[in-house]
């Protein structure tokens, strides 16, 4: 397998690459920004922060835990903190860096799978840069994340694996994926899937676009009656439950795939060719599965999320469109590139600033938060003691000026479940989700709390600190308050 006319690479980075590389890397974090305590984070940091000081969370902590003990992400990113002797902040910026650099260098190597010329290997680069954050259908997922986690990692180690799997070096796409399974387990099953698909595929050449099936198999104890609630939750899990422009995210790519496959054989691109038919069936069987698990009787199976994989379908899909849109449209002409990409690059940075509006749009690891609600956290970090355990509104990380913030995160304190995050580790790992219902049900109708309902909580699971909107029961002691939120202590 190798573009036609293509002659062999002696250094797959040159000086030259590198820089270029580089240069899209630091305007890929402009379009895109950055949020260290955003999201997901609020999952993966609080394992890193607990390898690095034990004494952290001592209550709640199998609702990060869980996903922290199946990966080996947690470790690498505490191991890089005491190797460099670097303030973690650094740490998981620098690590982002690297990710971006990674994912983009990936790029440029499937790319050269794909074109001889290198005009249009920076197509796809360039194309790459501005999609990062491109939402991938109805999966709550983006091509790549704007805080460093182990889907980042993952991202980039199966572009690399894709890459060399099509020059036939199985044992270098091997250790890719051993990467990609090991900081995330289960974004990497949908690589290994592929790459092995992607093999049979060329070694047997069927006229027929042949069959690919890579959910995990296995037996699996009934869920606990509480994990209903939790599944219903969680909408992206249900493919019936999309939004119809959702599925244009899922027919879009079978489609594409099916004209690329045919474009690619009448101009002989023998590898876009191979691609995109073996795309078809990877996305379809995929479908299938995602519809069967959305029957009632297989919810506690849905969280395998089958169609994650059009997370990689997305990736490979921009590289041959990066390219070709080079080749065929951009070709030298500068302000072709500049029409097509400057306005595509705004777009996407107006998004990221709607998203988060009441944060910087690159939160530097020097920087002091102006988001009010980062802003009570880190005093939270400064000023209570770590053994404290915290109760905010469960719905926190949802409301408006809020960005998304996670407490245990940014704060370093155990707080009571909340109905964002952690239902997602409870929709995950089935049995958490009975502890998980228990403490949300005690903490409905928060925004009507008064010091009694507060009390409740002190007294059943020990809350010893609140966080509270403006400007909630007047008689509690918060020693801390700005013109959002305030921190209160509860005797």
């Amino acid at each position: 397998m190798g573009p036609p006319n293509q002659k062999p690479e002696k250094r797959f980075l040159s000086s030259k690459r590198i820089a270029g590389l580089a240069l899209l890397s630091a305007i890929a974090l402009l379009i895109h920004g950055y949020h260290p305590y955003a999201e997901d984070a609020e999952i993966y940091l609080p394992g890193i922060l607990k390898i690095l000081n034990p004494s952290l969370f001592p209550a709640n902590a199998d609702f990060f835990g869980e996903h922290a003990s199946h990966s080996l992400y947690p470790t690498l990113i505490a191991a890089s903190v005491r190797l460099t002797h670097l303030p973690l902040p650094w740490v998981t910026f620098l690590w982002q860096i690297a990710a971006l650099f990674l994912l983009l260098a990936g790029t440029w190597r499937l790319a050269a799978a794909f074109f001889p010329q290198d005009r249009a290997r920076w197509g796809a680069v360039v194309l790459m840069t501005t999609l990062l954050t491109l939402p991938v259908a109805g999966t709550a997922l983006y091509i790549f994340d704007q805080y460093v986690n182990p889907r980042n990692l993952a991202a980039f180690a199966a572009v690399f694996a894709v890459a060399e799997t099509l020059r036939r070096r199985y044992l270098v796409a091997l250790l890719w994926l051993v990467l990609a399974a090991a900081v995330h387990p289960l974004m990497s099953s949908f690589a290994i899937a592929f790459c092995v698909w992607l093999a049979v595929l060329d070694r047997y050449r069927p006229r027929v676009l042949g069959f690919a099936a890579f959910l995990p198999v296995g037996i699996f104890d009934p869920p606990p009656p509480a994990y209903h609630e939790v599944a219903l939750r969680q909408s992206y899990f249900f493919v019936t439950r999309w939004e119809w422009y959702e599925w244009l995210g899922l027919i879009g790519p079978v489609l594409l795939s099916w004209w690329l496959a045919r474009l690619a054989r009448r101009r002989g691109m023998e590898n876009i060719e191979l691609v995109s038919r073996a795309m078809i069936p990877y996305i379809l069987v995929a479908s299938v599965a995602a519809i069967v698990l959305s029957i009632p009787r297989f919810e506690a199976l849905a969280r395998f999320e089958p169609l994650r994989c059009l997370a990689l379908a997305y990736m490979v899909l921009i590289v041959i469109g990066g390219g070709l849109l080079s080749q065929h449209l951009l070709q030298g002409r500068t302000w072709r590139w500049l029409v097509l990409f400057v306005p595509l690059g705004l777009g996407m940075y107006l998004a990221q600033r709607q998203l988060f509006p009441a944060s910087a749009h690159i939160e530097w690891p020097w920087a002091q938060p102006r988001n009010p609600w980062a802003q009570a956290f880190e005093w939270v970090r400064v000023n209570t003691p770590e053994d404290a355990l915290f109760a905010l509104n469960p719905r926190h990380m949802e409301l408006p000026g809020e960005d998304e913030n996670g407490f245990r995160a940014r704060a370093q304190r155990s707080m009571l479940a909340d109905a964002v995050k952690d239902k997602g580790a409870a929709s995950a790992f089935p049995p958490l989700s009975v502890k998980w219902l228990e403490q949300i049900r005690d903490q409905e109708n928060w925004e009507r709390f008064q010091k009694d309902d507060f009390e409740h909580l002190r007294q059943k699971y020990g809350v010893t600190w609140i966080v509270i909107e403006q400007p909630g029961p007047p008689e509690l002691d918060c020693p801390y308050q700005n013109a959002t939120v305030r921190v209160c202590r509860l005797d």
